[in-house]
């Protein structure tokens, strides 16, 4: 199976002829950009987090950025936003108590946006006191305004939409939203879920048709997404920025920890549902297989606020730390890093920063989607239980297939994904869009 794509596709702005000379001359220009966040970006913990600090982080080298972010009231936010600061201009943060709801409240809330023409994301980030931040904060000139994730994107008619004198406006689509809710909705097995999935989706993609056709351009993760996206709108700008990797951080340690053998990894944010349904499914369905086949094997599940259900199943064979400062010491010492997801959208970091490690990945498809790497040379494939139990068993019986996957895998990270690459695609989008409306003027 091949899931080659070609993260260098032009994009839909650069196909329509701006000239590369007018491009070069625009990227000289130093910018003034204001991103709008759901989160602060730093220190990054999980994988929106990263992909938000190293693209913030890498513009802010040669422009100024500044940042306007939600945050949780029940967090302390103090050394978050020192990291931020240390190459933003300025940081604002706004509570938003949808962050910090309990699981009543959440749910109240979802029966809510049953009644609203709005879906539930776009409810829990909207916040009157971020909408009058955003205002204050536009009264400097920045030349782009970023936003990060779709729900933020509810926000751009603060900017002036539709106005001349306003700056570009973009978003910065992680995954396409509507996707990973109608999938949601076809795979649920709780008949609820399903229904509640089915109508939820239709909302978010509105809204996100709404963005892409009011904004000027918008990024995405992988020309699939670009594909759907340009679907749907088909007079959209758009450019691919691919998910990266810190090559520097995550590489094959030099001298390796002390080998444990039979060892497996999952690591993501635990409180993201897609983390959630994979990690219950791989626990269910294939982890009793393996452990029958492999009595001392142990999983180990890494990433911040796992739910009851997967903490109930921690014990001699499972491991379920919570959040992590480093994840690369359980990356060093597995054998195989799994990613048993059945729902999802965008690129996955998780594959990208286990295979700049040097790591055998056992993946679905689904899983894979949208990265440029070949099945059995760069990573293994499984849709099934019986299929996770049969891959990862290769791995665990043939270190030396492991060894081979991990080099290859490093291979293909080191070519393609640096977020080195993916700032410099982010940076040429700006100057395309700038010289796009001075054309247009």
């Amino acid at each position: 199976m091949n899931f080659c794509i070609d993260n260098n596709q032009l994009s839909t702005s650069q196909a329509r002829g701006i000239g590369a000379r007018n491009v070069s001359r625009a990227l000289r220009q130093p910018l003034s950009v204001l991103f709008v966040t759901p989160f602060l970006p730093s220190p990054p913990s999980f994988g929106a987090q990263r992909r938000l600090h190293e693209l913030i982080k890498g513009v802010a080298v040669s422009n100024d950025v500044s940042v306007l972010s939600l945050v949780d009231p029940s967090e302390n936010q103090d050394e978050a936003i020192r990291a931020t600061e240390e190459y933003c201009r300025r940081v604002v943060t706004v509570s938003n108590p949808a962050y910090h709801a309990s699981r009543a409240r959440k749910r109240l809330l979802q029966l809510a946006s049953l009644g609203s023409p709005h879906s539930y994301e776009w409810l829990g980030h909207s916040e009157e006191p971020f909408r009058a931040a955003l205002e204050q904060m536009l009264a400097h000139r920045y030349d782009v305004v970023h936003f990060e994730l779709a729900p933020m994107a509810g926000y751009a008619a603060a900017c002036g939409v539709g106005r001349a004198l306003r700056p570009i406006l973009c978003l910065d689509e992680h995954n396409i939203e509507y996707d990973i809710v109608r999938r949601t909705a076809h795979g649920e097995a709780g008949a609820v879920r399903r229904a509640y999935s089915a109508i939820e989706w239709r909302k978010v993609r509105r809204e996100e048709r709404h963005a892409w056709s009011h904004l000027d351009g918008c990024t995405v993760t992988s020309v699939r997404d670009q594909e759907m996206l340009l679907s749907d709108e088909p007079t959209a700008h758009t450019a691919v920025v691919p998910n990266g990797v810190d090559l520097d951080f995550f590489c094959p340690p030099v001298d390796a920890a002390p080998h444990e053998p039979q060892t497996i990894l999952f690591f993501g944010a635990m409180d993201y549902y897609p983390n959630t349904d994979a990690m219950l499914f791989f626990l269910r369905e294939v982890f009793p297989k393996l452990v029958a086949r492999y009595p001392l094997l142990r999983l180990s599940i890494v990433g911040r606020k796992p739910p009851e259900d997967v903490v109930a199943q921690a014990g001699a064979n499972v491991e379920v730390t919570g959040v992590v400062d480093d994840v690369r010491p359980w990356l060093e010492r597995a054998d195989a890093v799994i990613v048993p997801l059945r729902i999802g959208g965008g690129t996955r970091l998780k594959i990208l920063e286990a295979m700049a490690m040097g790591k055998a990945v056992v993946s679905t498809t689904l899983g894979a989607e949208g990265l440029e790497v070949v099945s059995e040379r760069d990573l293994l494939v499984a849709d099934d239980a019986a299929s996770f139990v049969t891959q990862i068993g290769r791995v665990l019986d043939d270190p030396a297939l492991g060894r081979r996957l991990g080099t290859s895998a490093r291979q293909v990270v080191t070519s393609r994904y640096s977020w080195k690459q993916a700032v410099e695609s982010l940076s040429t989008f700006y100057a395309e869009l700038i010289e796009s409306r001075a054309t247009a003027q």
